[in-house]
């Protein structure tokens, strides 16, 4: 029997429940029909954080940014290209501190751009400054436990 895994829609943010082998297989939202994995970053705020770092299943790296930092505009394509490589078995998202500072204040990021790396609902790994695509993957893989 294959196991189900929890995974929250990036849209509406409904929990769904996806068996593991259909992981890969392009799956939808139960309820807003939606796909659950866009190859993109998805934006978090504040009322939606919590729900995809302790109902999802999966890894989530986030990107804790602002929209005036030039370092962080820098980055995002080779964060966007990161989330095309790293989906569907990690959550892909970011985090715009300007306009969700209880996060960032939450999470103590003192620079950005700052990646995190959550795991079971735990930061298992940050890195602050920017990184190419490369360097992300390399980053996230090098953090994620053994299976």
């Amino acid at each position: 029997m294959t196991e189900a895994l929890h995974i929250v829609c990036p849209h509406c943010h409904t929990t769904n429940r996806v068996k593991a082998d259909h992981m890969s297989s392009a799956p939808d939202c139960g309820s807003c029909k939606a796909p659950l994995f866009t190859g993109k970053p998805v934006g978090l705020s504040t009322a939606s954080f919590d729900k995809h770092l302790h109902r999802s299943h999966i890894p989530l790296l986030v990107d804790f940014w602002a929209p005036w930092c030039g370092p962080c505009r820098q980055m995002a394509p080779a964060y966007a290209a990161a989330a095309r490589q790293l989906e569907p078995h990690i959550r892909v998202a970011k985090v715009d501190t300007e306009a969700e500072q209880a996060l960032g204040a939450r999470f103590q990021i003192r620079s950005i751009p700052t990646l995190a790396l959550f795991v079971n609902g735990r930061e298992v790994a940050r890195q602050p400054g920017a990184m190419g695509q490369a360097d992300i993957v390399r980053w996230v893989q090098m953090h994620l436990p053994v299976k």
